[in-house]
């Protein structure tokens, strides 16, 4: 059974010819997006540590993510682009986060979701690159994190489901698919993954 969404929007063509244009740029807020993966797996330990059936998940999650942020600070090392100074708020994400509804157990839900749809729209967005990039070195390792990413996506969904009823699971993470294209179409095309 195939336990993701895939996404209702496709990443528009003009999305792919900014990153090809400035490469270096997408490198480094690749590499904070792996950073950002990593603490979002943490956060989840840090703020639900009686979640015990999703706890070695979670830990999984979070060193695989954080070993995607070694391997791109290492290509960017190679290729001579430097990390950022600071991690520049991501307005989409911050969107998405914003339709969280209250209460634990609903934001605890939909937050898993939303780290769903964020992993699948990365997969989408990596194979667009696996498909357009001419350096094989590159091409390799997006075809990989392609994989890697749809992965990622299916055990965000294996979590929520382990909580609540498959129903429940997949009316809301159909609701917020559609709303994700809508909000990732607002954003202007730059050479970064949102």
């Amino acid at each position: 059974m195939k336990l993701r969404v895939d996404i209702k929007t496709p990443t528009p063509v003009g999305w792919i010819q900014k990153v090809l244009q400035d490469f270096p740029s997408f490198l480094q807020d690749h590499a904070n997006c792996e950073r950002k993966a990593s603490a979002v797996a943490t956060s989840f330990v840090a703020k639900y540590p009686d979640r015990n059936e999703i706890m070695p998940l979670l830990i999984e999650t979070a060193i695989e993510e954080l070993e995607h942020f070694r391997e791109v600070y290492n290509i960017m090392q190679l290729k001579g682009v430097a990390l950022k100074h600071e991690i520049e708020e991501d307005i989409y994400v911050k969107e998405l986060i914003a339709l969280c509804r209250n209460g634990r157990e609903e934001r605890f839900m939909d937050r898993l979701i939303l780290a769903s749809l964020l992993e699948c729209r990365g997969a989408e967005r990596f194979k667009i690159i696996y498909e357009n990039i001419t350096d094989n070195e590159l091409k390799t390792f997006y075809h990989r994190l392609w994989a890697c990413e749809a992965k990622h996506a299916e055990i965000y969904v294996v979590m929520a489901l382990k909580y609540f009823d498959e129903d429940t699971v997949y009316k809301r993470l159909h609701e917020l698919t559609e709303i994700e294209g809508k909000i990732m179409l607002k954003q202007p095309f730059t050479a970064k993954m949102h």
